[in-house]
């Protein structure tokens, strides 16, 4: 398992005082009418591990399985959300913890839509990823740890990033100068090193079939 032994630097963000004029509006159709339509469960996957892991290469590569299945699903990229949505949000702790804040409301929207929802994030503090796992219901929340020792993320850098971190090009670099809180108990546990792509995709499938969000 990952290790980056350092203390988190989560920051507590104030409350913002909300309108009460804002009223949640009831649907009058359930996430369950619109999963039934679909022939299986909503879900959210929430990938996490440090960059260079896999992430977005797993998931992408569960995604073409999902399709296959004829499975309804839609995967929220992190670097691709950091050109819309998070466009205005950099790499500090602060602003990491606002990025999964927006991130896991939209989550929670494409999962009331009864989806199969990824998102592939590194999201780094713990507190972040329980507070996503908060907004759903637990089994309609799932974490995978996609596991990949620091050593071997750094040797793959497929976009150079670990060289300009160790270089001080870049700041706040999760797993060089910045904390990665690593999953104790997340319920799918991704080994990369030791795996191939179609290996760690099917072991999320499987998992998928196994809780009976998607039918075997």
């Amino acid at each position: 398992m990952t290790k980056i032994n350092q203390a988190s630097p989560y920051v507590e963000k104030s409350n913002v005082e909300k309108s009460s004029d804002v009223v949640w509006h009831q649907q009058s159709v359930t996430t369950e009418q619109k999963s039934s339509l679909k022939g299986h469960k909503a879900v959210l996957l929430w990938y996490t591990g440090l960059s260079g892991s896999g992430k977005s290469t797993v998931a992408n590569a569960v995604e073409q399985k999902l399709l296959a299945r004829g499975c309804h699903s839609y995967l929220l990229d992190g670097d691709n959300v950091r050109h819309g949505l998070n466009n205005d949000l950099g790499f500090t702790d602060e602003d990491r913890i606002e990025n999964i804040r927006r991130i896991s409301e939209v989550a929670k929207l494409f999962v009331d839509a009864g989806l199969l929802v990824s998102t592939a994030f590194i999201s780094p503090f713990q507190k972040d990823r329980d507070q996503a796992r908060a907004l759903l219901k637990d089994a309609l929340f799932l974490e995978v740890f996609i596991d990949t020792p620091l050593a071997v993320c750094e040797s793959r850098d497929p976009k150079g990033l670990y060289k300009k971190a160790r270089a001080g090009e870049i700041a706040n670099f999760t797993g060089i100068s910045s904390v990665y809180e690593s999953p104790t108990d997340a319920e799918i546990h991704v080994k990369t090193e030791s795996l191939s792509i179609e290996e760690c995709a099917e072991l999320v499938v499987a998992a998928l079939i196994e809780k009976q969000i998607i039918k075997a």
